[in-house]
């Protein structure tokens, strides 16, 4: 029997039924309607309000804002990070780097299954030609199978990134997870500038991409230099009608 919703609660492992419901997920968002982003990250974490959790990240050219928020809570938290076998050199180094600076403790590295890609990409040239299943084996499976684990995860969107993020609330339901897992985006209502305002005021080192023309960093085949003006994440997959690598799907709007 599932347990009642009436209450935001940890999850049982023995209760078959979805960990949360869009009623919980209403319920936290009206919760934490008006609080800022660190209150709520520690009424979440602290309050046990998720369950077990973890973040997903790419460390990529803003994620060190929400891991430093995140660190500051529990430096412990399991920190997903999605090592393709494609990314830019750089991103590795600052994934190493920002681990060390800001203190976390539980980087779990995912990989993709070694004989699916074998057998579907032998020549590590998928992305080329159709780059769903290139994130489908080395992205969206892996991560699946990891979140398997948990009860919710913290993503590093945010709304001014796409209009496919534009109107994402900070707790939904994962759509694509027939547990009812949630998703959590705590940075969802945060501005290009008040990113940029807490690198500088925490002194947070910047992945070396961005400089160079790089807002929205992915895998390196598929992430261009993006021009002045331009949507930040218009340089991912471009010449493709993809805006989204798999693991947050469209059919999840109100996009998370």
């Amino acid at each position: 029997m599932n347990k009642p919703t009436s209450d935001i609660r940890a999850v049982d492992r023995l209760d078959t039924g979805p960990r949360f419901s869009e009623h919980d997920a209403v319920r936290l968002n009206r919760m934490f309607r008006g609080s800022s982003t660190l209150e709520m990250l520690e009424g979440v974490i602290k309050g046990n309000l998720a369950g077990d959790i973890a973040v997903v990240s790419s460390f990529g050219a803003e994620s060190a804002v929400q891991l430093h928020l995140i660190a500051q809570i529990d430096p412990k938290i399991p920190v997903l990070f999605l090592e393709t076998g494609k990314h830019f050199a750089e991103t590795l180094a600052y994934r190493d780097e920002l681990v060390e600076k800001i203190g976390l403790t539980n980087l779990v590295v995912l990989t993709p299954d070694e004989a699916e890609l074998v057998a579907k990409d032998e020549s590590g040239l998928r992305w080329s030609y159709d780059p769903d299943g290139c994130c489908e084996i080395r992205k969206v499976k892996p991560l699946a199978k990891a979140l398997a684990n948990y009860d919710a995860s913290f993503t590093g969107r945010k709304a001014f990134q796409s209009s496919t993020r534009a109107n994402l609330p900070r707790f939904e339901i994962d759509t694509s997870d027939a547990q009812g897992r949630l998703k959590i985006n705590p940075l969802i209502d945060w501005s290009a500038e008040d990113i940029q305002a807490y690198f500088e005021e925490h002194e947070l080192p910047r992945h070396p991409l961005v400089a160079q023309g790089f807002p929205s960093i992915g895998c390196e085949p598929c992430t261009n230099r993006v021009a002045d003006g331009e949507d930040p994440r218009s340089g991912r997959w471009k010449g493709w009608d993809k805006t989204e690598c798999g693991i947050h799907k469209p059919g999840e709007e109100p996009f998370l």
